[in-house]
């Protein structure tokens, strides 16, 4: 059974007629008759009782009908779905963000987006950059934040925007909060409040302080900012957070410089290397690289 067939059925219970189902469609009727007997020998039962008067469906041809015009509906949907996303009308894009990074960068890139292509709809996930990325990998999500590292190069396409220092956070009444800088050695003695195992962030730190000599004395782990900047504000632990992030804290905390080593924190957009990308993502990652390089820049 060709969809063309059922498109000629169709037409003729539309019209009922062979004659002007045969103009509409630019056919002859006898071609049109030829077409409506091979569907009718392919399912093995007549589709219309011939008269004089008028063309009539049998039950078959009723039930095909019913079916046909199913089918018709669904084949429009398809062809405007994707005559939408190829015109960049319509689409669905799924990003992964970080509980940590400063929400400027991305509801600016979103809102400017939104306003080029308002039928175009997001869905937001926070988590931390591992799951995000395995979440990428598994196509659950169509792009990410993360923070960069050299085993997702391996398997993400990507864009840096961000390039910042981690800073010491402490509360006012610390022995560093009369600091400009310390060096991370210092603060082996110290308790540490982190992200957990979820966040690049987490590992960044781990990894400085072995090559600084030391193991960090963990107190306590989680997903959330609000609580990290709670734990350090009761004095319960210190912390280490990017630059941009440490200026969107909202208690009494204070903020010193990290040296030997200075600790880099680069965040990029990432994508499933070498997966098919949709027109509208493509045009979201082309439209991203230019808002993120002329937010970059103004700073």
């Amino acid at each position: 059974m060709e969809l063309k067939q059922l498109q000629y059925f169709i037409e003729i219970t539309r019209t009922g007629s062979f004659t002007k189902a045969a103009e509409n469609l630019f056919i002859t009727q006898p071609a049109l008759s030829r077409n409506v007997k091979s569907l009718e020998e392919e399912i093995g039962a007549p589709l219309f009782i011939r008269s004089r008067k008028k063309l009539i469906l049998t039950d078959i041809g009723m039930v095909l009908k019913r079916h046909a015009e199913t089918i018709e509906k669904q084949l429009l949907s398809l062809n405007s779905e994707i005559s939408n996303l190829l015109t960049l009308k319509r689409g669905n894009i799924r990003i992964g963000l970080p509980t940590i990074i400063n929400s400027f960068f991305f509801s600016d890139l979103l809102a400017s987006f939104h306003n080029e292509y308002p039928e175009v709809t997001f869905q937001l996930v926070e988590d931390g950059s591992k799951r995000i990325e395995e979440k990428i990998v598994n196509e659950e999500l169509d792009f990410g934040v993360v923070v960069v590292s050299p085993e997702n190069n391996e398997q993400f396409d990507s864009y840096q925007f961000v390039s910042e220092k981690l800073k010491l956070v402490v509360p006012p009444n610390h022995k560093f909060a009369s600091k400009e800088q310390v060096a991370l050695q210092e603060l082996q003695d110290e308790t540490f409040i982190m992200f957990n195992q979820d966040f690049e962030l987490r590992s960044l730190i781990l990894n400085a302080c072995q090559e600084a000599g030391f193991e960090p004395k963990i107190i306590s782990e989680t997903s959330q900012l609000d609580f990290i900047e709670e734990m350090v504000a009761f004095d319960i632990g210190i912390t280490l957070l990017p630059e941009n992030t440490c200026e969107e804290l909202t208690s009494d905390l204070h903020t010193i410089t990290i040296e030997n080593p200075v600790i880099e924190w680069n965040l990029a957009l990432i994508w499933k290397k070498d997966n098919y990308l949709s027109q509208i993502s493509q045009e979201f990652i082309r439209f991203a690289k230019v808002k993120l390089s002329e937010a970059r820049d103004f700073e």
